[in-house]
């Protein structure tokens, strides 16, 4: 027999569940926009979702969700990519919250639509109803596809509920400085509050006083969505930010001495997330009091092979990690680096993710990323591109020689005015290489 669960957990119409603003959204009336959204979506069985604002975002989601239409969310809305997605998927429509898009799709703005006035229902949707396809970073390459359901999302947000909620003590608005079409964001800033009894807010903030300033318009408790690049420079800007009940840290590995530094700064507890866009989230740690990681409830792991694999919970089934763990039993781990990050210089063995720590580490590197310019070539020899006035190669050189073995010391050191992350804090595979041509091959 088929499981059908609702499009919304159980509770009374005048429950808040969002907020635009300051302003509070009932669940009655972000029903009303999903019911009116998904009555005006064109025929079609992919829909692109382009809306920037977070609130008409996952309005439009859970429109799709309920009308049986694959929600399709690329890593990124580039030309390139977009006109990709329209090669493989000729039937694909775009739903958005401006005016118009500058893609050759037929575009719905939801925005602009009139919610109806009727008593709004809650849809029963199927549990292995298929609801997004969700795009990897493309960090370590190609960006990838990721078909997930509606149960086993809902299974997920419930789980990350449980661990956020028992932290914060009561449920919480949850605000959001990531991309919510990526996995992170997307189970953090739109499920978890929306599945898991929070409350949705709609800005996506990226700059430390407009963070202030989000956090400022919510009520209390708040729960606040960023990643280790944001969360550096949210205690670097010495900005009085409202009391947060907890933050939650995911996308790169957190260092012990910012999550302790941003403890003490913002005043909240942060707890870090491990997953990826092929599995979700399925791990917590608190990095200041332990650096051993939890999975969820129903989850486990093995080895074999070499190979760390994680079954049950809301997998859709045995999953091979991308990542080198040591476990300490099926449910506790240690995290070593991802198999893509490990780099052999000299038959001496490293990360690039701790190498990276180490370089953010130096006093006055801004902003800082190592790279392999030429694997095949010069024992795999690194490079480092960094943002820091007033150092120079030998002085970064030299502040690495006290912490690493002298075979990772980049050369050279290419200085720059900042590197172009993506939303998430990350460095694209294909952007690293466009900068690796220019600045090192080049010359």
């Amino acid at each position: 027999m088929m499981e059908l669960l609702p499009l919304l957990p159980d509770s009374g119409m005048d429950t808040i569940v969002a907020y635009r603003g300051a302003t509070p959204v009932r669940r009655s009336d972000f029903l009303a926009d999903v019911h009116a959204i998904a009555a005006s979506i064109p025929q079609t069985d992919h829909v692109l979702n382009l809306c920037r604002d977070r609130y008409w975002f996952a309005a439009a989601l859970f429109a799709c969700i309920s009308r049986g239409k694959l929600g399709i969310l690329p890593n990124s809305a580039a030309p390139e990519i977009v006109s990709e997605l329209i090669r493989e998927l000729p039937d694909l429509v775009c739903l958005g919250d401006q005016p118009s898009i500058a893609h050759p799709l037929p575009y719905l703005q939801v925005s602009t639509l009139e919610a109806r006035q009727e008593v709004p229902f809650v849809p029963l949707i199927p549990a292995d109803r298929a609801i997004v396809h969700v795009y990897t970073s493309g960090s370590t390459g190609k960006p990838k596809a990721h078909v997930k359901t509606f149960g086993r999302i809902c299974s997920c947000a419930k789980t990350e509920a449980a661990r956020m909620w028992a932290v914060t003590k009561n449920p919480c608005a949850v605000l959001g400085t990531v991309p919510f079409q990526h996995m992170y964001g997307l189970e953090s800033t739109i499920f978890l509050p929306l599945l898991g009894g929070g409350m949705l807010s709609s800005p996506l903030p990226f700059f430390p006083a407009d963070v202030a300033d989000a956090l400022e318009e919510l009520p209390e408790p708040r729960l606040l969505v960023t990643t280790p690049f944001h969360l550096g420079k949210l205690v670097e800007s010495g900005i009085e930010f409202p009391e947060i009940s907890a933050i939650v840290s995911a996308t790169a590995p957190l260092s012990g001495e910012l999550a302790r530094e941003a403890e003490q700064r913002l005043g909240a507890p942060i707890l870090e997330i491990y997953g990826s866009t092929e599995t979700g989230q399925i791990a917590t740690r608190r990095p200041t009091g332990s650096p051993r990681w939890e999975v969820f409830d129903g989850v486990s792991l093995c080895q074999e092979r070499g190979a760390t694999i994680a079954s049950g919970g809301h997998l859709e089934g045995p999953q091979i990690l991308q990542d080198i763990l040591e476990l300490e039993d099926e449910f506790h781990f240690h995290l070593v680096g991802r198999n893509s990050d490990m780099v052999n210089v000299a038959g001496k063995r490293s990360s690039l993710a701790y190498l990276n720590r180490i370089l953010a580490g130096i006093p006055g590197v801004r902003d800082g990323v190592f790279c392999i310019p030429d694997p095949e070539g010069e024992r795999g020899r690194l490079a480092a591109f960094v943002v820091a006035q007033g150092l120079s190669q030998q002085d970064i050189q030299s502040s690495l020689l006290g912490k690493l073995d002298p075979v990772f010391l980049p050369r050279p050191v290419v200085f720059l005015e900042s590197l172009p992350r993506d939303g998430n804090g990350k460095m694209r595979a294909a952007v690293l290489e466009e900068l690796i041509a220019r600045h090192i091959h080049a010359k």
